[in-house]
């Protein structure tokens, strides 16, 4: 697995990928905090940490679209699948890299906090809670795009399938919303990981939320396992 991780990061660093993702996201993330806090002279960070939730709906896919559909364009996923490192370790270790990634990102977003503490005051309790269920969902849309691209059968194509994936999501939250039939909404609102995330950006500390977005994370993992188990089982 420490071998597939360090194989994905440098994959990372040596590529634009993991530059472009960092980039980019920390830019989107300054016009954010712009807007939302020193426009509007507002030192409401879980607010803000609420509104950059979004860019992973937008930027997950481009941390997962190679670790697997490239693998499977370049038809070397059959000398990984029979490679000594287990089908869960392989699919951790590719997991893991792109979480790195992810944390790594979240870190650099740490000067919004130290900018507002400078001239307000910051809550660090509220901060910690807020910042972890936004990690917590972060790993989950990025192991949702990961269980794509094992689908997928170029980076192309697994970048577009989780855009639509991760799109779905979000509209199946603005749906929940609107349903007047309670027990549809209900489900939408289980199913959500924008409604799970909404306790974090109260302060509170939800281990309801908690649960649910291990268990999606587990679960995707799985399904990514079992794909590529039954790829190899095939030879295809």
């Amino acid at each position: 697995m420490i071998s597939i991780w360090k194989r994905e990061m440098q994959g990372y660093f040596c590529t634009p990928v993991g530059y472009l993702f960092m980039g980019v996201f920390l830019a989107l993330a300054s016009v954010m905090f712009y807007l939302q806090i020193l426009k509007q002279r507002s030192s409401d960070l879980l607010t803000f940490i609420g509104q950059m939730s979004y860019l992973w709906m937008l930027l997950s896919p481009v941390l997962t679209m190679r670790l697997l559909a490239e693998e499977r364009q370049k038809r070397t996923d059959q000398l990984l699948l029979t490679s000594p490192v287990s089908l869960p370790g392989i699919v951790l270790g590719k997991y893991l890299a792109a979480v790195t990634v992810l944390l790594l990102t979240v870190a650099l977003t740490m000067v919004y906090a130290l900018i507002v503490a400078i001239y307000g005051q910051v809550y660090s309790g509220e901060l910690a809670v807020g910042l972890g269920g936004f990690v917590l969902q972060g790993c989950a849309f990025v192991a949702m795009d990961l269980m794509i691209s094992g689908f997928a059968g170029t980076p192309v194509s697994a970048a577009v399938l989780a855009f639509g994936g991760n799109f779905a999501l979000w509209i199946m939250d603005m749906v929940a919303g609107s349903v007047s039939i309670g027990f549809v909404a209900q489900a939408l609102d289980f199913f959500s990981l924008y409604a799970r995330n909404e306790p974090f950006l109260m302060g509170q500390l939800s281990f309801a939320s908690i649960g649910y977005d291990l268990s999606f994370i587990l679960g995707c993992l799985a399904i990514t396992v079992h794909a590529l188990d039954s790829r190899r089982y095939r030879g295809a």
